[in-house]
């Protein structure tokens, strides 16, 4: 999943000594309140100079005008300036979104964790349990099941990924199902961050591109797991704190330790009844359902480069704590409303990406960037309408996130049958989530499943889908190392495509104007 953005960027972050204050984030320069139509890539390379035969040079005032007139004949015909930088999205996925293959670089597994939804303060616990595990986190989640309701063995996935039926001598069988990384209802959320994400945002900064994303019956926790307390307390996260606000803090802590040039940038997206809505412009939300120019945003598929959303606010970021304001400020915008099942209940998938640049010398003494990105998925929870006594609006909504996520349920299908023909292109979730399923990511997904026997079926069918998402296969690719001639090169590659595009988008105002 790649995304062409307007961008807004601060001078490269530079650290000159390593420490950090008390709270383990890093400072930065002040993001600009307005976009600019220069990447910071460009200000850690470009300005260093180069010459035409793409060797590091003494940064000629010649070269630099070339480039400089380059970027202004690019970007002089539009006007305003909301059409300016609308249409400047250069893209920042591995810079391009070329890759190569590295020593190493093999096709792998997806990574599946299971987590049992535990109990919110003043709750009462659940009369009938139907699941179990052997502590906080373990490998396996067992099922208590009545008789009648099993069978002695149960293949639910392809390449021998099973779940089996235990007897306990009565009239209940346990079904157990075997995952990487399975949290019971007493886990909290830093036993979750430390064994399933830290690992993963390492990846990110060794310059690969990761998703994880969190799936599940509506009410059983995902947004909990995925975001949770979003306040800072004395300076960091707060002890209910999900992912994202734990990535945020660890990032910056992380990247200020190692002393190298870096930028962090953030989109927020959100994905409600399929359209497409920027949680992070302040621009005045469009009305949805006036098709895919409401929204402003427009998805489209770039030739060896994936998918890509033209027109999504691109945000640099200061340090963990202005990067919690965005999640705040987009989260605030997200549509949520109460049914019977959940009261704060999500009515869209949201999308938030980190993407990380860190500048490194080589051997020779050649600057080079590393390039990883990280999204984190929130999906809206699958609902039963009549149960979540959904109408009207709410219905709609109901409807068009239970397609999304059988679309999703096909496409995970396809790909454990290694099918010739994988339905991506039947819903924008599947889209976004291509290169995520069977793509060049690596993939971890969150399944959270509740306790409560009344939500047997829907439980059953969360792990089921996750068990055989742990068949699927992807193909992991490190991002390329940028150098400066490579990247002036993706630059004026990317000048003349917004330059047609450009072309075509005022003919065809001309030829309506006649008409």
């Amino acid at each position: 999943m790649s995304f062409a953005r307007r961008v807004a960027h601060p001078p490269l972050s530079r650290n000159t000594n390593g420490n950090t204050n008390n709270n383990g984030t890093a400072g930065g320069s002040r993001a600009p309140s307005r976009p600019t139509s220069r990447s910071n890539l460009q200000l850690a390379f470009i300005n260093a100079g180069v010459n035409t035969s793409g060797q590091a040079g003494g940064g000629s005032n010649s070269e630099s005008s070339s480039i400089d007139d380059a970027f202004n004949r690019a970007i002089a015909p539009a006007s305003p300036s909301k059409e300016r930088t609308r249409m400047l999205g250069i893209r920042s996925d591995g810079v391009g979104g070329t890759h190569f293959k590295q020593k190493g670089d093999e096709e792998s597994n997806i990574q599946v964790v299971v987590r049992v939804r535990g109990m919110a303060p003043g709750e009462a616990p659940p009369l009938q349990p139907i699941l179990s595990t052997s502590g906080p986190h373990c490998s396996s989640i067992n099922v208590a099941m009545e008789t009648q309701q099993s069978a002695s063995s149960v293949n639910v996935a392809a390449n021998s990924v099973q779940s089996s039926l235990v007897g306990d001598g009565g009239n209940v069988r346990e079904r157990s199902y075997p995952f990487d990384h399975v949290f019971g209802p007493e886990a909290d959320q830093g036993m979750v961050y430390q064994s399933v994400v830290g690992p993963v945002l390492n990846e990110v900064m060794n310059g690969y591109n990761c998703t994880v994303f969190a799936y599940g019956q509506t009410g059983t926790g995902k947004t909990h797991t995925m975001e949770g307390d979003l306040t800072s307390q004395l300076g960091t996260y707060s002890p209910e704190a999900g992912i994202i606000p734990r990535t945020l803090y660890r990032l910056f802590h992380t990247l200020e330790l190692s002393k190298d040039e870096y930028s962090v940038h953030a989109t927020f997206v959100e994905l409600y009844n399929e359209e497409l809505r920027d949680l992070l412009s302040d621009e005045a939300p469009q009305p949805l359902g006036g098709g895919k120019d409401s929204s402003g945003l427009r998805m489209y598929e770039d030739k060896g480069k994936g998918v890509n959303i033209q027109g999504l606010e691109d945000i640099p970021m200061r340090d963990a704590e202005h990067g919690l304001r965005l999640l705040r400020k987009g989260s605030q915008k997200r549509h949520i409303a109460a049914t019977r099942c959940n009261e704060s209940s999500s009515r869209s998938h949201c999308v938030f990406t980190l993407t990380i640049h860190i500048k490194e010398t080589t051997s020779k003494g050649e600057d080079v960037l590393r390039t990883g990105k990280l999204n984190l998925v929130d999906l809206a929870g699958s609902e039963n309408i009549g149960r979540s006594g959904a109408e009207n609006k709410r219905a709609r909504e109901a409807g068009m996130i239970n397609q999304s996520l059988l679309t999703l349920g096909r496409v995970i299908n396809a790909l454990v049958e290694k099918s010739s023909h994988i339905p991506y292109r039947e819903s924008k979730l599947t889209r976004l989530l291509q290169e995520s399923l069977g793509g060049r990511t690596k993939t971890c997904i969150i399944a959270t499943v509740s306790s409560e026997r009344s939500n047997m079926e829907e439980t059953l069918s969360t792990l089921d889908y996750a068990l055989r998402a742990k068949s699927i296969r992807n193909r992991p690719e490190v991002n390329q190392r940028m150098t400066r001639a490579a990247l002036i090169k993706e630059y004026v590659h990317e000048i003349e495509r917004l330059k047609g595009d450009l072309l075509a988008s005022r003919e065809k105002k001309w030829n309506i104007s006649i008409a």
